[in-house]
């Protein structure tokens, strides 16, 4: 059941003007899950068990790591890479061992390290956050260009909702303009194609 035309058509008809307060994340989500087929459904699950901090287990990344989507992969492997320099970052500002609290496994080469780092060096608690979510936005585009009606277009419409849902709760004008950018660039994507 590959929906993906469709699905990706009759996500949320969204303008400029339109609130973001009017947007119940969860649903939309639920929405498109229930359109999709099992395996498909089944990613989108594990990308949304990834939003929540407890499920960050070493045993979350392997499961993550071994998905047979692509996108889910390369997702988790940067998620992880990201989450590693943070804690490597924090026990360096506490004088604690470096490798404390890291997950041990292996992802590759992590691009970003150097941007990130310049990231998590910067003074201002919040620009940091924005910073690192600018980091994920970026990766979400990386990992969906040249996919235009598939899942990975799905999952990263997802990642960056979830971006968008983050920001409205931590400061609703910045999540507010996260928002209108993620509903021109999904309108800029259906008109084009």
């Amino acid at each position: 059941m590959d929906n993906y035309h469709y699905i990706i058509a009759g996500l949320p008809e969204l303008t400029r003007d339109r609130m973001p307060g009017d947007i119940d994340t969860d649903a939309v989500i639920g929405e498109i899950k229930a359109q999709c087929s099992a395996p498909d459904a089944a990613a989108i699950g594990l990308l949304e068990r990834g939003h929540i901090a407890n499920n960050l287990t070493e045993d979350f990344y392997r499961e993550a790591l071994s998905s047979r989507n692509a996108f889910i992969r390369r997702w988790f492997a940067f998620d992880l890479n990201v989450r590693n320099a943070k804690v490597r970052y924090l026990n360096a500002a506490l004088g604690r061992e470096s490798s404390r609290d890291v997950i041990d496994i292996r992802t590759g080469e992590f691009e970003e390290s150097r941007q990130l780092e310049a990231v998590l060096s910067g003074s201002d608690i919040l620009a940091r956050e924005r910073g690192i979510d600018d980091l994920y936005w970026a990766k979400a585009e990386e990992l969906t260009l040249f996919h235009y009606f598939d899942i990975d277009v799905i999952l990263g419409f997802i990642a960056r909702l979830k971006i968008v849902d983050r920001w409205l709760k931590l400061d609703e004008e910045t999540g507010r303009q996260m928002f209108r950018e993620l509903v021109d660039e999904v309108i800029r994507t259906v008109s084009n194609r």
